[in-house]
């Protein structure tokens, strides 16, 4: 029989949590973070206390926070067992809790998703659209299709239990980042369908749409900016050079020193910036002078084929050689370039 342990953060929550736990404990252990709930929630907290569980934040600290303070005391307290992760707001059903804690026993190395069916007539449009747009996104950029990717329902051998630590974000973002952490360690998911609750309308969430969903998708924006500033450095650069270089010879010339100097200024942007990588500076710029002599070779490959094979003017062919190579580039970035084995995101 495998030992499981849920792990619930919980910020204010609401009074159906004790009900929960009481029947979670009936068969498993159950730990509960109050990160930093209100004074008020504090005669509920004790009330779980009893048959419980209790860690604490003194301050709010975020989900991602919460969920590392439980998996710590997990690891310290319970050794070898499975972990589920789920929410205090009533979203979650016993039921479903067990039984994605009986598929990550069956599957130790996947990470098990309780996936929610979205196209019922009770789901918040907000929450709809959101794990659409994230889903797509994440197909995108990982090649890796899942039908809910802000599921708060998780299950894993606590054999993981490091890896999550390790990874970046305490909101939010954390749990999008624990799925491009998993995806990069090339663990797989198994997902396992569970019943879709909303209760007044989602009102007992936490999760703030925009500027959530701008954390979960921020180094998306920042290395689209990135690339745009890089693709305008590169552009100019090439529209001027073309001017005083004419002919097939001028526009390759130009194409070459045009991407150099925006090379050059996209590295140090997305070092810094984009994937905030610790890797040693040199091994990072030599794996990067790598891929821009790759995406040189292809750039000026595909521009003299559409600007001499199909007679489309430098201008219009240098936009669509910036297109195909885009999501080209963001992959070999992630997976090669800053590759960083001690961090969460960063090590797609």
């Amino acid at each position: 029989m495998y030992k499981t342990v849920v792990l619930l953060p919980a910020y204010c929550p609401e009074e159906s949590l004790i009900p929960l736990c009481q029947q979670l404990n009936d068969s498993v252990s159950t730990v509960v973070v109050n990160d930093g709930s209100p004074s008020r929630y504090q005669e509920l907290f004790d009330r779980l206390s009893e048959h419980t569980v209790i860690l604490a934040h003194e301050k709010n600290q975020g989900k991602g926070a919460a969920l590392k303070t439980g998996m710590r005391y997990i690891q310290e307290t319970y050794g070898d067992c499975i972990v589920v992760t789920a929410d205090a707001d009533g979203q979650h059903l016993y039921r479903d809790i067990l039984s994605c804690a009986k598929e990550a026993a069956l599957h130790p190395d996947h990470l098990v998703l309780g996936v929610r069916d979205f196209s019922g007539k009770d789901v918040p449009i907000r929450s709809s659209l959101g794990n659409r747009i994230t889903s797509l996104l994440f197909l995108l950029f990982t090649g890796r299709h899942l039908s809910d990717t802000q599921t708060g329902l998780r299950a894993f051998s606590s054999s993981m239990i490091p890896l999550f630590l390790e990874t970046e974000g305490n909101r939010y973002e954390y749990e999008m980042n624990q799925l491009l952490r998993a995806v990069s360690k090339k663990i797989p998911f198994h997902e396992v369908r569970i019943e879709t609750v909303y209760l007044d309308g989602n009102s007992a969430s936490h999760y703030r749409p925009f500027r959530d969903s701008l954390l979960i998708l921020r180094q998306f924006l920042m290395f689209s900016l990135s690339s745009l500033t890089g693709f305008l450095i590169d552009y100019t650069a090439f529209l001027l050079l073309s001017s005083l270089f004419p002919g097939s010879r001028g526009i390759l010339i130009s194409n070459v020193i045009a991407r150099i100097l925006s090379a050059s200024c996209n590295f140090e942007m997305n070092r810094r910036i984009v994937f905030r990588s610790d890797q040693n500076w040199l091994e990072g710029f030599l794996r990067y002078l790598l891929l821009a002599c790759l995406i040189l070779f292809l750039n000026t490959g595909v521009l003299y084929l559409l600007t001499q094979g199909f007679h489309i003017r430098p201008w219009l062919a240098k936009l669509l050689c910036e297109m195909i190579l885009f999501l080209f580039s963001w992959t070999i970035q992630k997976k090669f370039v800053f590759a960083d084995e001690t961090k969460g995101v960063t090590a797609l």
